[in-house]
């Protein structure tokens, strides 16, 4: 009665044991087909952010393109801008040489005109002392036509003298005025080029910085893909640790189980079965396993 009670409780005890496995095992089951599920859901993910990763490297690569087709299309306005203001500052300034130089000779022409006429006068004077010494012999009245036909010439020579000094003094204040206009014209061009200078920096200025924002973006998206992927890493290495070990788990408890079998009790099958199954089945068990349990030593033996 003893023995049976033992039977009996060590018969409850390994069911017991088979129950908690089976539902461990079924745990497990469960749990790798939610693992399954969820890999697939971060698989699935994954492509989607990939997806969205490529249209958005294609997206900047076109906003990229399209900014250097603007930049090259402004750059090439401002350009043309620039040859046109240039050629027009070189114009303006071919015309103010040429003006400068049509001054000066007229300049020139004045001060020759100025030189000419004092010597004129100068031989003039030397003629009229000439006279005045060689005419004492002649006649008084004859001398006062001579000095008043010389004083008359004097008097037109004087008139020319003052017109030829006013053309000079007007001549010499248009070339003061003419400096005038080119110092002016300089101080407006050094500022446009001071001007043109601040904007072309400023434009630089603003490439940089949009460069730095792209570059920021792309790095910020690059983070972002490096990250999901670490994440995704981590995951797999999780689900990797765990099958591994479940693995290790099943590996150990079978080894138990056939240690158990092969040492311990090897009669468990033998006395669970008829307890967990009725007749019918354990008849159709043992015709099944029977062909595989018995030893063919017919042809063996001696006839």
């Amino acid at each position: 009665m003893e023995e049976c009670k033992e039977e009996q409780l060590d018969y409850e005890s390994e069911k017991m044991e088979i129950l908690r496995l089976s539902q461990s095992k079924r745990n497990i089951i469960s749990l790798n087909m939610d693992l399954e599920k969820d890999m697939q859901r971060i698989d699935e993910a994954n492509q989607e952010l990939l997806l969205q990763i490529q249209e958005k490297e294609s997206e900047i690569q076109r906003l990229e393109n399209e900014v250097t087709q603007i930049r090259d299309a402004v750059e090439d306005e401002e350009w043309e801008k620039e040859n046109c203001a240039t050629m027009e500052r070189e114009k303006a300034l071919q015309e103010v040489e040429e003006e400068t130089a049509r001054l000066e000779r007229k300049n020139e022409t004045l001060v020759h005109s100025i030189t000419e006429l004092q010597r004129k006068l100068t031989r003039k004077s030397r003629k009229k002392n000439k006279y005045e010494e060689g005419d004492q012999d002649e006649t008084p009245e004859d001398s006062k036509v001579k000095l008043q036909q010389l004083e008359a010439s004097c008097a037109d020579q004087e008139k020319e003298l003052l017109k030829v000094m006013e053309d000079y003094a007007f001549v010499a204040r248009l070339c003061e005025d003419q400096a005038l206009c080119i110092k002016k014209y300089q101080e407006t061009l050094r500022k446009i080029e001071e001007e043109l200078e601040t904007r072309f920096l400023e434009r630089e200025v603003s490439k940089v910085l949009s460069m730095d924002s792209v570059r920021k973006d792309c790095n910020s998206q690059n983070n972002e893909y490096n990250s999901i992927r670490k994440r995704a890493a981590l995951f797999s290495k999780r689900v990797f640790r765990y099958l591994f070990f479940t693995t290790l788990f099943f590996i150990r408890l079978l080894g138990y189980v056939l240690f158990h079998l092969s040492f311990i009790n090897p009669d468990l099958l033998v006395n669970v079965l008829p307890k967990l199954l009725n007749r019918g089945v354990l008849w159709k068990l043992r015709c099944f396993l029977f062909p595989s349990l018995t030893l063919e030593t017919e042809d063996m033996l001696p006839h």
